[in-house]
């Protein structure tokens, strides 16, 4: 059986950039697990404003950063920034941009108003994503999702980038976490997350309203190959979609063996 050498992790949170949660938590140790058993790995996640440059050794990386994501008929400047955990040895990149990511809070602010352009803010982190590791050269068997704001990953890879060859053998897992947003993305979210490729087909699961948290991991789980539920919570309908879909899935919540078990998920997806 094939195994997967190369995972890239797309991570909405990663700890000691933000604070320990479920996802930051599997998402700082996920890849240091990879590497330990002889694989390679990548990490992204998001910029967000309060994470402290200083503090945290980030650096912008001048041969990746100065593409332009075009987003609604608007340039938007993709900066990728790097950061090292020392004590395991690992990178993580940043997807960076004043517009988007600047502001001092995540997804919310201090008053848990949602951001209204979360919307946006997902379309340019995974394009950005893509983009870099693309001039990374660098070519993932395994594309790992991790939380909402990586959920357009799949339908990007299995579509917009289906033919390119950094993506196009990929295997393409998502898992889904217990953060889900309650605002719905903008009726224009679906219009401004077309690149070739996407067609309106592609999107009819979205509906004609705005998308809320489902309707858009659902999308995400339609394009995956293998799907992780890593809590007990996962809502019935997610659940119903997957049971339905026949995507190969895992449900691990256990906190202390998930290392060996998502290798073993990862690896089975060759099979």
């Amino acid at each position: 059986m094939k195994e997967a050498q190369k995972i890239l992790f797309i991570s909405q949170e990663i700890t000691p950039y933000l604070p320990e949660t479920d996802m930051s938590k599997i998402c700082r140790m996920m890849p240091q697990y990879v590497q330990e058993d002889g694989r390679e790995m990548r990490a992204f996640m998001p910029r967000f404003g309060c994470i402290n440059e200083r503090r945290n050794q980030l650096h912008e990386v001048i041969r990746l950063s100065g593409m332009n994501l075009i987003i609604d008929d608007t340039d938007h400047p993709l900066i990728i920034k790097v950061a090292s955990i020392q004590s395991a040895r690992m990178q993580v990149y940043f997807i960076d941009n004043e517009d988007y990511f600047q502001r001092k809070y995540t997804v919310a602010d201090a008053d848990g108003k949602e951001c209204d352009d979360n919307d946006e803010r997902t379309i340019f982190f995974s394009r950005g994503v893509l983009e870099t590791v693309k001039k990374l050269r660098w070519a993932p068997n395994v594309v790992h999702c991790h939380g909402w704001m990586s959920a357009l990953a799949p339908l990007y890879i299995k579509k917009a980038y289906n033919d390119d060859p950094f993506f196009k053998d990929a295997k393409i897992v998502i898992s889904l976490y217990d953060n889900e947003f309650t605002s719905k993305f903008k009726p224009e979210f679906k219009e401004n997350l077309k690149l070739d490729g996407i067609t309106d087909k592609d999107l009819e699961m979205l509906g004609k309203d705005g998308v809320d948290y489902t309707r858009l991991m659902e999308l995400a789980i339609a394009n995956c190959d293998g799907v992780i539920m890593t809590t007990d919570n996962t809502n019935d309908e997610l659940k119903s979609f997957i049971e339905k879909s026949g995507v190969k899935s895992l449900v691990c919540t256990d906190k202390e063996e998930y290392s060996s078990k998502y290798l073993e998920f990862y690896d089975s997806l060759f099979a």
